[in-house]
């Protein structure tokens, strides 16, 4: 096969191109940020629930009209294709078109999206909505050039990667595996290791006495920015951290705010369930039973790098260890936290699990519900090249891979990698929120330059004998 030749008129194509459709691609984000995607009870035929259907069916329907084939997998998850498929193995990207709940305290809806400043606003716009999108029109630039593929391409779409993966599971099952994949649901420029993702549960011991019920956060992996309980006290009073107001006699209601952000980058955050826990003890809240679950509570609030609890740990490849509580909730008299950890080579899950338990003592019941090992593609990998070399060329950075404490769908295939799209060292409004946290934003003209990246990087991914 002739060698793709990425010249100044095929960068200029490139860059033409994404220009043009700039309204276009807006305007399909739209389309699926108005759905909300989270997920719901399965039902038939929308194993996810419906939500996740319908924007999966958005998303098809998007491909369908850019001229791009199409394949259902189930309703679990979904492709767009350009390319004749020979036999000779495929090329990839996958995004997801599900979502966290939206939560309180966003400035307008959160479904219907806004235009600030060259910004986009909306629940999903950057994680991960919008790369979504930007992947189909990757494709129609293949499809619209007539370059000859020498491997076809799939733009992957799942429906459950905030919440257990299991599109991917069901995929990984029932469809061959690409030769290389990239995930744009992430950071650049380009991340070749994810730290190991521990997800558990601290279930308390106790009978509930004078700490009634306690709420908080809506997702394992988010930092709360909200969290209640329900109290028995004599007197309270509000502090500048917890507001407390009467119930009924005897009660009180708790309510504190945080700044919520994904627990894989707790750095800036606010865990308001934290501020709560300590208020009841600075207060001499809980009944002498109670204690002991709540100071364990408090050490794992105390810091998001686990020293609280004794799990800190950090090595040369990646980032130190995390340690978020995102939620808590009551339910048949015990209190329920959720724990997730972020950890490198230097440690493993079944070592959390053991400090957790001797942290614990008898005051609560520790539960393992997930343990993903950290995964490393090494730097001279030539799709990880053919990546780097593509986002360098682009922005005219000299740039170096990176790993994180983020889990991605690259975690789960023999030979992938995250890769952009969003540019966190890139000032931002203060109106602009984060990933999982209140008025998710992306910058518009990032999204831009990503698209000619994408382009890029699948020219040259291409090129290479897998």
């Amino acid at each position: 096969m002739n060698t793709i030749s990425i010249d100044e008129n095929r960068l200029s194509d490139i860059s033409r191109f994404a220009e043009t459709h700039e309204r276009d691609i807006v305007r399909d984000i739209a389309r699926l940020v108005r759905i909300p995607s989270v997920e719901g009870p399965a039902e038939p035929d929308a194993p996810f629930g419906i939500e996740s259907k319908r924007a999966l069916d958005c998303a098809l329907q998007i491909a369908a009209e850019l001229g791009l084939g199409t394949v259902n997998c189930e309703n679990k998850i979904a492709y767009a294709s350009v390319g004749e498929d020979r036999g000779q193995g495929y090329l990839a990207t996958i995004t997801h078109v599900d979502v966290v709940p939206a939560g309180d305290g966003w400035s307008e809806d959160p479904f219907t999206l806004r235009e600030r400043e060259g910004f986009l606003i909306g629940r999903g716009v950057m994680d991960d909505k919008g790369p979504s999108v930007l992947c189909l029109y990757a494709l129609k630039y293949l499809k619209d050039s007539g370059i000859p593929l020498r491997y076809p391409v799939r733009a992957l779409l799942g429906s459950n990667e905030e919440t257990g993966m299991g599109d991917l599971e069901h995929y990984i099952a029932n469809y061959p595996a690409p030769l290389f994949c990239f995930s744009p649901d992430a950071d650049f420029p380009l991340i070749h290791g994810e730290k190991g993702i521990y997800h558990g549960r601290l279930i308390s011991r106790h009978t509930p006495i004078n700490v009634l019920e306690m709420t908080g956060g809506v997702a394992p992996n988010a930092v709360p920015a909200k969290a209640s309980a329900l109290v028995r006290a004599e007197t309270l009073h509000s502090t500048d951290a917890v507001s407390a107001e009467p119930a009924e006699p005897g009660l009180w209601r708790l309510s504190a705010v945080g700044i919520s952000g994904h627990a894989s980058m707790p750095e800036g955050t606010v865990n308001a369930i934290g501020r709560i826990v300590d208020y009841v003890l600075e207060n001499n809240i809980p009944a002498a039973e109670e204690l002991p679950y709540f100071r364990f509570l408090q050490k794992l609030h105390a810091a998001t790098d686990g020293s609280g609890l004794g799990l800190q740990s950090a090595d040369d490849c990646f980032t130190p260890l995390t340690a978020v509580g995102g939620k808590i909730s009551t339910e048949d008299g015990v209190f329920t936290q959720t724990i997730d950890c972020r950890y490198g080579i230097s440690t493993s899950g079944e070592r959390i699990t053991a400090l957790l338990r001797e942290a614990a003592g008898d005051a609560a019941e520790i539960l393992v519900d997930a343990d993903n090992v950290p995964f490393y593609l090494t730097l001279d990998n030539p799709a990880i090249q053919a990546c780097i070399e593509s986002y360098n060329l682009i922005t005219g950075e000299n740039a170096r891979p990176f790993t994180i404490g983020g889990g991605t769908y690259a975690r789960h295939f023999p030979n992938a990698a995250a890769f952009g799209p969003e540019h966190p060292e890139r000032p931002a409004p203060d109106f602009a929120g984060p990933i999982h946290g209140i008025d998710e934003a992306a910058r518009l003209s990032d999204f831009i330059e990503a698209l000619k990246i994408y382009i890029v990087a699948l020219l040259r991914l291409e090129e290479l004998d897998f």
